[in-house]
This record gives C-alpha cells, sequence and structure tokens, in this order.
C-alpha cells in the first residue's frame, strides 16, 4: 500500500478543537457549524464539506500535520496537538491598545466582541476585535482570536494523488 510522502498531493479530512472540545474547523458535515453573520464572500469556508487538498511540505496547513502525513497510507487516522506557538502564536498584552471613541466614523458603534479591519499609513490592513468600551475610549485587540490556545486537529487521510 502506498504511504504519502513530502511532495505528495494529498486529501485530508480532519476535525480541529480546542482544548474544551470546541470545534473549530473541520471538513465533515455533521461537525460543519457555521459562524455568524454574511460570509458568503468572505472566505471563511464555514459553508464547505469535504476533504481538504494540500501538497505536503509546502506549508499549506499546520506544519505539524503535514509532517504527522509523511508515511501514513489512506485510511489512516491520527490526531496532532499543535501548541499555541506552532498555532497562532502566544497571546501578547502588547498588541490590545487604546483608541479615542472618536476615531469611529459617524454612525459605527464599537461593542464589544465586534471585528473591524483598520488600515494603516502603510496600506495594510490589521483585524482588531473590541474589548472594552467607555465613554471615552474603545480597547482594542490584534491578536488573532486563537492566540495562546493548543489546537488538536484529528485527521484521516483519504487520497493520495
Amino acid at each position: 500500500m502506498a504511504t504519502a510522502k513530502k511532495g505528495d498531493e494529498v486529501r485530508i479530512d480532519f476535525t480541529g478543537k480546542l482544548e474544551d472540545g470546541t470545534v473549530i474547523d473541520t471538513t465533515l458535515a455533521t461537525e460543519k457549524k457555521e459562524h455568524e453573520g454574511d460570509c458568503a464572500d468572505d472566505g471563511c469556508g464555514c459553508g464547505e464539506v469535504g476533504p481538504m487538498a494540500l501538497v505536503i511540505g509546502d506549508d499549506e496547513f499546520f506544519v505539524p500535520i503535514e509532517e504527522a502525513l509523511v508515511g501514513m497510507s489512506v485510511g489512516d487516522r491520527k490526531t496532532v496537538v499543535i501548541p499555541a506557538e506552532d498555532a497562532f502564536g502566544e497571546y501578547d498584552q502588547e498588541r490590545v491598545f487604546v483608541v479615542e471613541r472618536s476615531m469611529f466614523p459617524d454612525g459605527i458603534e464599537p461593542e464589544v466582541g465586534a471585528q473591524f479591519e483598520i488600515v494603516g499609513d502603510d496600506d495594510e490592513g490589521m483585524l482588531v476585535t473590541v474589548v472594552e468600551v467607555d465613554d471615552a475610549n474603545v480597547s482594542l485587540d490584534s491578536n488573532h482570536p486563537l492566540a495562546g490556545e493548543e489546537l488538536i486537529y484529528d485527521f484521516e487521510l483519504v487520497e493520495i494523488s
């Protein structure tokens, strides 16, 4: 039976979870949970199901999963725990900052949990989450929402091309 190696294109089914069991991503229709909001055009993939294609070694997915695929055969299953530093990084308190509420355009009411994209002088966008609001200021967090989280991925190799 053929085994996967670096450079092979493969298809995998997976479910990614947090330590508390919360599903954060999956290719399985039975576990797919859509997030709130309109995701028709945002590329989040939450409505998509079916195996994901990737090339082992091209860093298209989490490196520890790609490395674990090497030597697997179709139908093999594994679980990989990805530490925060290899996933979305450690949570960095220095990435939380305060702006004056007046910096928000008229008609935009910042609420805790809301996400906004801020574009800097270099035209680079940064996604931020509102973490605190008072009459004068808004605290924004630019950490990835999963920063500091260990991820657990259960996956199955379904095809080697």
